[in-house]
């Protein structure tokens, strides 16, 4: 009966410790950013060449455990992420009216690039609790003529939570955090109205 008592104990152990190994694992993320809409009509047709970048040093968003020197890395892979964001910004500026094309057309250009992807520990509202501040921040660049328009739109997001987002929360965060900071960029009347002039 002790044998089979200290089996049981044994065996719970180990899978404590690859639950809480598992929580701590890397996680790559596939996000999925989507724009919600609700954008200017400001374009006749008119086509515009549009380029998406990645302009981070370094495909770790951050770590689930907040210290720099953890494996806990969360990484969001440029070849992932920057055709999904072309994809959105060119449904984005078809619902403005405006024809976009990855070829040059001699007409407007307008040049996104992702500069800033983070995930870092914040300061919990709540004793007990853990927190996560996101930040994403896109910058855009328009060229129409000779005449240009630069805007760096910024979206933020602080979750609290008793346990360690698991990889289907941090996705889903990150993914909201992308598609908000698109629906800024858009949402700018001025780079809506250079891109038609």
């Amino acid at each position: 009966m002790r044998q089979w008592f200290a089996l049981k104990c044994i065996v719970a152990a180990g899978v404590l410790g690859v639950l809480a190994a598992c929580a701590q694992s890397p996680q790559i993320l596939s996000v999925n950013p989507k724009v919600s809409g609700g954008f200017p009509q400001t374009g006749n047709g008119q086509a515009v060449t549009l380029e998406v970048v990645d302009g981070r040093s370094d495909s770790v968003i951050g770590t689930r455990s907040g210290t720099a020197s953890s494996t806990s890395t969360i990484t969001v892979e440029a070849n992932d992420v920057i055709p999904k964001l072309q994809a959105q910004a060119e449904g984005a500026l078809r619902s403005m009216g405006f024809n976009p094309t990855r070829q040059a057309s001699g007409g407007p250009t307008l040049t996104l690039t992702l500069s800033q992807l983070d995930y870092a520990r914040a300061n919990a509202d709540q004793p007990m609790l853990d927190a996560t501040q996101l930040q994403a921040v896109i910058e855009a660049k328009v060229d129409n003529g000779g005449d240009t328009y630069s805007g760096r739109y910024t979206s933020k997001r602080k979750q609290s939570y008793a346990f360690k987002p698991d990889w289907d929360t941090n996705n889903r965060m990150v993914s909201d955090l992308l598609g908000d900071a698109l629906d800024r960029t858009f949402r700018d009347p001025q780079l809506g109205n250079l891109l038609a002039r």
